[in-house]
């Protein structure tokens, strides 16, 4: 390699280490084989402002810490595998830039509340994925199988548009004081999933729908905090659609 190259190779490191700043990353650890209580373990990792939170976890296990443990999949806002605790509040990994959240302090992340912790940031999800098939989040159809596709007008796929938008990463049932002190509560990812089928204008079973979550630990549990609302990392209006639900329940209209 000639010496311009090699300088020109040692300049753009030098220009892109002035770029990074040190952050401290405060992770709550929990391993059962070690120990029956979590602890919070301390990085201090040289990123980027404009790095994501993902990448910063990355930096930790590839170079620091292989044993941290923590889920994700796509890595672009999709999958929802990367739910997590950061700073308190639930968000996705992937979609959490390090200089929206403060770096001067010590940034923290927590597995999402409400699961059980298996391992560092990684939850027992059954508990979630059985309340969802518990809502029959499919399309229900009586006849014989049409020979053609069932059309829908632009103004009845509206109405329940916005739900269609879940990517079942938890963050908002995790983010749920009901759902926290008692995990039979069908959570508001069930519920705005069933409203994605309720008011389907194709499907047939909104009534059974409609009465599963008329039970004890269904829809009438929310006590409309709005956790739900701002946790959601797609935007949706989550307390809405449980309000538009029990509306339902009670007039039979949908």
């Amino acid at each position: 390699m000639s010496t311009a190259v090699m300088d020109k190779a040692e300049a753009d490191d030098k220009a892109a280490a002035s770029h990074l700043i040190t952050v401290t990353f405060r992770i709550r650890r929990f391993n059962s084989e070690i120990s029956d209580e979590s602890r919070w373990e301390d990085f201090a990792v040289d990123v980027d402002p404009k790095d994501r939170v993902l990448d910063v976890l990355h930096k930790i296990k590839w170079e620091i810490d292989g044993t941290l443990t923590f889920r994700r999949s796509c890595a672009h806002g999709i999958c929802g595998s990367d739910a997590m605790r950061i700073n308190g509040r639930n968000r996705l990994a992937c979609k959490t830039l390090i200089k929206d959240i403060n770096p001067e302090k010590p940034i923290t992340i927590e597995a999402i509340k409400g699961l059980t912790v298996l391992k560092d940031l990684v939850v027992d999800m059954d508990p979630f994925f059985q309340a969802y098939r518990d809502v029959m989040p499919f399309l229900v159809t009586t006849g014989n199988e049409p020979t053609r596709e069932r059309l829908q007008s632009a103004e009845d796929r509206e109405r329940f548009d916005d739900t269609t938008k879940c990517i079942l990463c938890a963050a908002c049932t995790s983010s749920c004081p009901v759902f926290w002190n008692d995990g039979q509560y069908f959570g508001p990812a069930a519920i705005v999933n069933a409203h994605r089928f309720i008011f389907d204008s194709r499907d047939e079973a909104g009534e059974q729908r409609l009465e599963i979550l008329n039970d004890r630990d269904g829809v009438w549990r929310c006590r409309t905090t709005f956790n739900c609302t701002d946790a959601c990392p797609r935007g949706i209006e989550v307390t809405k659609a449980i309000q538009e639900v029990k509306k339902a329940l009670i007039t039979r209209r949908f």
